[in-house]
Formats: structure tokens, C-alpha cells, sequence
């Protein structure tokens, strides 16, 4: 649709890169404003956004862009993975072990064979692909369910051991998919040997170790820093082991997840998080945007692989893996003799699963190439896709009968609710104002004019109406 441009641009390769990244942020920006209206997650809006515009549709992005985007890839999952680290606290994981592991151990064990049995026995795709299928089946996207949790202040046991499994759940998902995509690789190539599975687990063993100790580094480097330099060099750690992983051809989730996990234990600063949070939105919107651009819609029907068409076995997919994570949780739950707000809707909050199962079906994809790589991300990225759309309401349900919301709730006014919201900022203001010392702490103009832009915006008369800021 764009080739008369691109081609008079000829051999300006900058000029076509900077296009095409106006174009992937400006319309995954475009797109959330639907997804907004209709309560679905952004991760939604940018894999379809990267659909329309991909080679299949409109075909708006230049294959060498795509294909010289791959970076981009490895450094959106050490994002993703070190905000999963945020969720490892070991003093809830303690507190609540037993059923944590129970939970966890069970949910995994049932959800994994149930999908390896589909994928394998009944619509007989390839040992390796079915390995790798159900090595991710039972991971799941901590944004979401973390997100509404933040939103509807959720709290309690059930919360706490909601978010010690889904943090369990990836950590242990990392490990076993490290290991099948070295079995699956092996078995595409032929055959497997005990070097070729030890190997990457000792690698990965590394990684691990490697990010316990740039953790450690994180705390020591960020004391007495101003926002501006800790933003710095957690990124510099983070792409540290992006670049280890790359040399050591082993994926560098593991290492930053840990490296994420030990720095919250360590100093319980959970501020940093959230300054990622607020720097990655554009990384993380082109990267699932170039997961659509990369999935193959003619794969959905006529894959090669099996005798029925993709779409149907990602339905089947679907019902299955639901099946296996709500019966595993309930299992587990059952067996840690949970009430039954507990036990019967637990599984039901471990739904989401877009970010980090996408993120693995492209490294998949990667490794083992062809049809079985395309296999692999056309079914992970379009059960992704279907998860997002029911897994935050099924989450949302799921917490609001477990009574994590309050035992009852209030219908409050809007005004005195955004007013509420004012008080709260105001105060957390002031606190943070209080513990800074100017002789400990020296800030950047940019954050004194961010300073004086809160004042402007929160300090405001009460007579005035709150901003609502978009």
C-alpha cells in the first residue's frame, strides 16, 4: 500500500524506519482508544493492529524493517520479565508456601498433560511442537490480573497467593520451556543427546545466577540517585543480560526475572517498577504490534501440519487449557482445604496469558524455524489474543467473589471519588516531599519542573474540580 513511497525513498533505510515506526506507535495508539471503549487490554489493540498492517492485510511495514526489528524482541521480554520479578516477595511466598507450591505444582502437572495430550495423541502435531505447547500452556500475563487488582485495591489471602502463583507459575514456566525448546530443537534436527538438554539448563542455571547478582548490583548502584540516572542504570543491567543471553544463545527471561525478584526482596523499593512501567509502554507497543505483523493468517487454515485447520484446534486449545488450569487450581486448593470462595474461583484469575506466552511462542519460532515454528506462534499468539479479551473480566469475577474487594462495597459519588483520589495524591506527596533530604538528594531540572507540574495539578483549590488527566 506503501510501496511507491518506500521505493522512491530507494537505499534511505533510516527514512523508512523512522516511517514505520510512526506508523506501528501511531496506530497501536489509535487502536487502544477502541479497545478503551470496549474494556479490553492495549496487548489486545497492538497484536491486532500489527495484523492489519502486516504483509497479510495491508501491508504497510517493509518485510527488512520486520525483519530487522528482532532486537526489539529480547528487549521487551526483559522488561516484561523483570516486572514479573516484582510479584516474587518472599515474605508472602513464605507465609503462604505450602499452598503456594500445592497450587502451583498441580495446576501445572494437570494443565501440561492435558495440552500435551491434545496437541500430541489427538491432532498429532510433532513431538517437539506439542513439548513446547505444553511447556507454555500454563503460564499467565501478571498485568492484567496485577492491574486490576491496583485499580479495585484487592486484598487478602486470596490475593496474596494469586499473585505468589502466577509469579511461580513463570518462573517455573521460564525452566521447562527452556528445556523442551532444547528437546524440541533437537528432535527437528534429528535426535537428542544428554549434552544437548543439560547444556541449556546449565546456562540457564547462569542466567539465574547472574541476575541474583546484577540485583544486588541494582540496590547498591541506586542509592542517593537522582530519577533520571536510576532509570539509567537499570536499563544498562537489564540490557547487560539481554546481551549475555544473546552470546550464550540461551534467552535472558529467567536472569532478569530473578535479577527483578531479588532487587524488590532486597530493598522493597517498588518505585523503580513503576518508572518502567512508565518508560516501556512505546518498546512494549512495538514489539506485540510486530507479533501481529509476524503471524501468519494463512497458517490459521491451511497449516500443512495437521488435517484440520489451526483455528479449530486453537478453539479446542482454548477449552482445554482453561479446563486444565481451573481443575488444577481447584485441585490444589481443594487439597490445602481452602473455603470455597477460595477454591472455586481461583482458577478463573489464571486466564491472562498474551505477554510472556508470546514472547515464548516467538522464541520458539525462532529456534525451531518452519512450519513448526509458525505452528507454535499462530496458536499461542491467537489463544493470547482470545485470553486477553476474557481473561481480565474472568479475573475481575474471580476477586470480587473471592470477596478480595472488602465484604461489601459502596456506590460512591464520582466527585467525591475523584476527590477522594486528590486527597490520596496529595498525601502521598507530601510524604515523599518529607523523606527526601536536600542534602541526600539533588534533583535534575527535569524533575523540579515535574515537581512544580504536580503542585499546579493537584494542589488546586477545593473549590475547583479535579483534572482528569487522560
Amino acid at each position: 500500500m506503501l510501496d511507491k513511497l518506500y521505493q522512491s525513498l530507494g537505499s534511505n533505510t533510516v527514512a523508512i524506519v523512522i516511517i514505520s515506526v510512526s506508523l506501528i506507535l501511531f496506530l497501536g495508539f489509535l487502536a487502544t482508544r477502541i479497545t478503551k471503549l470496549l474494556k479490553l487490554p492495549n496487548v489486545t489493540a497492538y497484536v491486532l493492529v500489527g495484523i492489519l498492517i502486516g504483509p497479510f492485510c495491508l501491508d504497510l511495514i517493509p518485510e527488512r524493517v520486520i525483519s530487522g526489528s528482532a532486537f526489539i524482541s529480547d528487549i521487551a521480554l526483559a522488561f516484561i520479565s523483570f516486572g514479573i520479578g516484582e510479584f516474587f516477595k518472599v515474605g508472602i511466598i513464605k507465609k503462604n508456601l505450602k499452598s503456594i507450591a500445592v497450587i502451583t505444582l498441580v495446576g501445572i502437572a494437570v494443565t501440561s498433560v492435558l495440552i500435551f495430550v491434545l496437541t500430541y495423541f489427538i491432532f498429532g502435531l510433532s513431538l517437539s511442537v506439542s513439548i513446547i505447547l505444553a511447556s507454555i500452556s500454563f503460564v499467565v500475563s501478571p498485568v492484567s490480573t496485577a492491574m486490576t487488582i491496583r485499580q479495585k485495591d484487592g486484598k487478602g489471602d486470596f490475593v496474596e497467593n494469586l499473585l505468589s502463583v502466577i509469579a511461580c507459575n513463570d518462573i517455573l514456566g521460564l525452566i521447562f520451556f527452556s528445556i523442551a525448546i532444547s528437546v524440541g530443537a533437537g528432535l527437528s534436527l534429528g535426535g537428542v543427546s544428554f549434552g544437548s538438554v543439560v547444556k541449556p539448563i546449565l546456562l540457564n542455571l547462569f542466567m539465574m545466577g547472574l541476575g541474583a547478582v546484577l540485583g544486588l548490583v541494582l540496590k547498591a548502584l541506586m542509592a542517593r540517585r537522582s530519577n533520571d540516572n536510576r532509570l539509567i542504570v537499570s536499563i544498562a543491567l537489564l540490557f547487560v543480560l539481554c546481551a549475555a543471553g544473546s552470546m550464550l544463545g540461551v534467552s535472558p527471561l529467567l536472569g532478569c526475572m530473578i535479577m527483578g525478584a531479588v532487587y524488590i526482596n532486597v530493598s522493597g523499593d517498588e518505585k523503580l517498577f513503576k518508572q518502567i512501567r512508565y518508560f516501556s509502554p512505546p518498546i512494549l507497543l512495538i514489539y506485540f504490534v510486530r507479533s501481529g505483523l509476524n503471524f501468519d493468517l494463512k497458517a490459521l487454515t491451511t497449516s500443512g501440519v495437521t488435517p484440520i485447520p489451526l483455528i479449530v484446534l486453537c478453539l479446542i486449545y482454548i477449552v482445554v487449557q482453561f479446563a486444565g488450569k481451573y481443575t488444577g487450581a481447584y485441585l490444589g486448593a481443594t487439597l490445602m482445604k481452602k473455603p470455597k470462595e477460595f477454591t472455586n474461583n481461583f482458577g478463573l484469575a489464571l486466564v491472562p496469558q498474551a505477554g510472556i506466552a508470546i514472547g515464548l511462542s516467538e522464541l520458539a519460532s525462532r529456534y525451531l524455524g518452519g512450519s513448526d515454528g509458525t505452528v507454535v506462534k499462530t496458536i499461542i499468539i491467537s489463544v493470547g489474543l482470545i485470553c486477553e479479551i476474557f481473561g481480565p473480566v474472568l479475573a475481575d469475577f474471580a476477586l470480587r467473589k473471592s470477596g478480595s474487594y472488602g465484604a461489601s462495597e459502596t456506590v460512591i459519588d464520582e466527585e467525591l471519588n475523584r476527590q477522594l483520589r486528590h486527597d490520596e495524591l496529595v498525601k502521598k506527596l507530601n510524604d515523599i516531599k518529607s523523606e527526601i533530604s536536600i542534602n541526600q538528594y539533588s534533583r535534575s531540572e527535569n524533575e523540579e519542573a515535574f515537581m512544580e507540574l504536580e503542585e499546579e495539578e493537584y494542589y488546586l483549590p477545593k473549590n475547583n474540580k479535579f483534572k482528569n488527566r487522560r
